[in-house]
């Protein structure tokens, strides 16, 4: 461990000095559109003297920094467009080329996108425009970290939950209901999920996106008023969907792959109309795949249309569907054991439920409108509006006790929810000057309405003595588990009601509501080198559990404050300061809802873009002082069928160093690796004895790096190998002052064969075949009703060594 710190050390220390390293600060730049003057984004800009390669932002801006001065030759490719070739030269002043119009012309996909493929496969200069700010990542004061679609599709990920926090510092996931959503955490918090921009954070959700309708993951460390309304302290992930560009193109992928692995999905992306008028997008996706659990399944549909209307060359119109549907037999994949955590007892694909249980059914539908008009050279708006409807229709079975043989009665029961949340956005971003100062300004309201019910009454009638309703049959031993209960033995259940009927008769019925005003000003002085950004929002909430009675009411002003130097065109420090505020919907055991999340941050780090921009480093170090953390409620007779509840804590204060790099360090070598130092304990409690706990859930280090090599020249040029590790140590669950949970360490290796259209992969994950890797645990007490019951530990343990082989064609 400590060879791995002092070897993730060297690039850290590397990074932090080399600020002061004299370096030219030249640098040219400019403006990409079209014959209507209508910024082209996504084109690939390249200094053909060095191969230092960038692309255009959402606004058609390009920059190359530090260059000395010379003659530059730059080579422009965009889809749709003619190439283009321009010269620059520097003779101890930037080259400002202003606006460069390209000519429509239809061209081969093949030159440009494998042109494009060795160049900024997972490096991004600017955040998307569902965050709303125009400034570039690097001097942006804040730890902002983006997944691109290109990463996801080499490491041949599937949806949210299957292994994307690898690819951030910090983030870790924590298994549960992989089935239906993703636990992800980061900076010792469960982090929120947002799509386009809007927090549809849920009691149990959102939906696990598919990476079909997928463009980028943004992970925002830190709160971040001046994007959204609200926020975690530690951050949240936003998923950026796919979107019309306006150029025909399009691919096929096929996937195939252990554990009875068959999936397709399409991607196509032109114009309805010539004029470009009328715009469309269509990602669909199919999969049938079966866990390495026995029996378990995971069989999903995704259909996720995209249609743009340009009104004119400054009004557009967008309008998406999402549907996600899946069917399954048990939610997750859960392991019980009498004896501890990966138990090497217990088979790696044990199975916690039945064939004979009936298949639970997931269906999710979401939709957004979009609004975007150009008022003038400086200025925006921007209006949002989405709806979102989840319907899940399924049974649910859990531990009853365990006996010292493993011996595992179950219970059964119903486990139906149903979510409805509403959101709408505006905002206006524009900029103005004031002397010498520049003025980046950002306005507007957000508002969200969210609503669940949930039913997960047991479907067996209840002992009178011990008060547990279990299955009747005999019990599943862990040790030699024998399946096949009739299909008569389990109840059918009874949906004569609507469950929001139905809920009523429960705890479960939560609505949540937020109106937030917001500003921010980021203010450029000294050439724009020093940027102080200043924002403040309020937000006014309201969270009812069960009945509108009595609701939680909370009105806040959070401020902000934050500062960026650009030590040079390639280098900059920054400092943060943030308060946070989350309206929290669930409840406790008792039907009481939660109270809202409030947090401080302080951040300070320092970024540097190496290669001429081809790759980028950060460092960052971070203190959050978070009130009302929620976390499992370890009390094991709050279970209701096999679902579990959550408390919430007093203060958690959590400090932390984290470092990233991504980017094409050499010329076909690619590269994402990241580590984290996370320290996050209890600082206040009602009891005392609590106090300096660790924040569960937490891993104190986590270490990845991702690696591919493709070969540029010679008769096996497009041949490419793939490397990768991931490490969390020092874990801890429930409650305990020092980690008592086993490491994490997993490696995956792969080989891969791109030719002008065709890419095949072959991805092998868990290549050592260690079989306790865990991402998630917990400890059950025996039940004192039962003679037999003794305590148990609950974990789910990751599958065993698998493939995957996917096949692209892009046209």
């Amino acid at each position: 461990m400590n060879k791995t710190l002092s070897f993730l050390a060297i690039p850290m220390i590397s990074s932090v000095f080399s600020v002061a390293q004299a370096q030219s600060k030249l640098k040219i730049d400019g403006i990409l559109v079209n014959e209507k003057s209508e910024p082209i984004s996504g084109a690939t800009i390249k200094l053909s003297n060095t191969g230092v390669t960038t692309s255009t932002d959402s606004e058609g801006h390009f920059t190359f920094y530090k260059l000395a001065p010379n003659t530059y030759t730059i080579e422009i490719k965009a889809f749709g467009y003619s190439k283009h070739t321009i010269t620059a030269v520097l003779n101890g002043e930037d080259s400002r080329l202003g606006q460069i119009k390209l000519s429509n012309q239809s061209e081969s996909i093949d030159e440009v996108a494998v042109y494009g493929k060795y160049y900024q496969n997972y490096k991004f200069d600017s955040i998307s425009g569902s965050l709303r700010l125009k400034t570039p990542i690097l001097e942006l004061p804040q730890n902002i970290q983006v997944v691109s679609s290109d990463l996801m599709a080499d490491q041949q990920v599937f949806d949210i939950v299957d292994g994307i926090t690898r690819n951030i510092s910090g983030a870790t996931r924590q298994g549960h209901w992989d089935n239906q959503y993703a636990n992800i955490r980061m900076r010792g918090s469960k982090i929120p999920a947002f799509r386009n921009g809007m927090n549809i954070e849920a009691s149990w959700g959102p939906t696990a996106e598919d990476v079909s309708m997928i463009e980028r993951i943004e992970f925002v460390k830190g709160p971040a008023g001046f994007m959204l309304a609200s926020g975690e302290p530690g951050g949240f992930y936003n998923v950026v969907t796919k979107k019309p560009t306006g150029h025909t193109k399009g691919s096929v992928t096929l996937n195939t792959g252990s554990f009875d692995l068959y999936r397709g999905a399409v991607d196509l992306d032109g114009k309805i109309t010539k004029s470009n008028k009328l715009i469309y997008r269509l990602n669909v996706a199919g999969q049938k795949k079966k866990f390495f659990t026995k029996y378990n399944n995971s069989d999903r549909l995704v259909i996720a249309p995209v249609l743009t209307y340009n009104i004119d060359s400054l009004t557009a119109i967008t309008a998406e569907y999402t549907f996600q549907g899946s069917s399954y037999l048990t939610n997750g994949n859960y392991t019980f054991s009498p004896k501890g955590f990966a138990d090497p007892g217990i088979a790696n694909d044990f199975f916690y439920g039945d064939p004979g249980m009936k298949p639970g059914k997931l269906r999710d539908h979401s939709a957004y409108l979009y609004f975007d008009r150009k008022l003038s050279q400086k200025w925006k708006f921007h209006a949002q509006a989405a709806y979102f409807n989840f319907d899940m229709k399924a049974t649910s079975t859990w531990l009853a006790y365990m006996t010292a043989e493993g011996n595992m009665p179950r219970t059964y029961s119903i486990a139906d929810e149903h979510g409805e949340n509403k959101f709408g956005q505006f905002s206006f971003n524009g900029e103005e000057r004031t002397g010498n100062i520049r003025h980046r300004i950002l306005a507007g309201v957000d508002y969200g309405n969210k609503k669940f019910w949930g039913d997960f009454r047991s479907l067996l009638p209840e002992d009178p003595i011990t008060k547990l309703s279990v299955i009747p049959w005999d019990p599943l031993n862990v040790y030699n588990p024998v399946y096949g209960i009739p299909e008569s033995v389990f109840p059918e259940a009874d949906r004569s009601l609507s469950i929001k009927e139905r809920a009523k008769s429960q705890t479960y019925i939560t609505n949540s509501s937020y109106t937030s005003f917001y500003v921010h000003d980021e203010m450029a002085f000294l050439s724009e080198r020093l940027k102080l950004s200043l924002g403040l929002r309020f937000t006014s909430s309201s969270v009812v559990s069960k009945t509108d009675a009595d609701p939680t009411k909370d009105k806040v002003w959070s401020p902000r404050v934050g500062l960026n130097y650009l030590v040079t065109p390639s280098t900059s420090v920054y400092a943060l300061f943030d308060q946070s505020f989350v309206p929290v919907a669930g409840t406790d055991w008792e039907g009481n809802a939660f109270k809202p999340i409030r947090g401080n941050s302080m951040e300070a780090g320092v970024k540097k873009e190496w290669a001429g921009g081809k790759w980028i480093s950060t460092l960052s170090a971070y203190q959050i002082k978070r009130k009302n953390a929620t976390v499992p409620d370890p009390d094991p007779s709050h279970v209701v069928g096999n679902t579990t509840f959550q408390i919430q804590l007093g203060e958690t204060k959590t400090r932390g160093i984290e470092f990233d790099i991504t980017g094409e360090i050499v010329k076909g070598l690619n590269v994402n690796a990241n580590y984290a130092l996370t320290d996050s304990k209890v600082s206040k409690d009602t009891r005392a004895e609590n106090v300096g706990n660790i924040t569960p859930n937490t891993a104190k280090h986590t270490a990845n790096a991702w690696v591919t090599y493709r070969l540029q020249q010679g008769p096996l040029k497009g041949l490419g190998f793939i490397g990768s590790v991931q490490g969390m140590f020092d874990r801890a669950i429930g409650t305990t002052k020092e980690s008592n949970f086993k490491n994490y360490l997993r490696n995956d290796a792969g080989i891969s064969y791109q030719y002008k259209r065709y890419n095949v992969s072959l991805m092998v994950n868990n290549v050592l075949d260690n079989r306790k890797l865990m991402t998630s645990g917990s400890t059950g007490g025996r039940n004192a009703k039962i003679t037999e019951s003794v305590a148990y530990y609950t974990y789910i343990v990751e599958e065993r060594r698998n493939f995957r082989l996917g096949v692209t064609y892009k046209f």
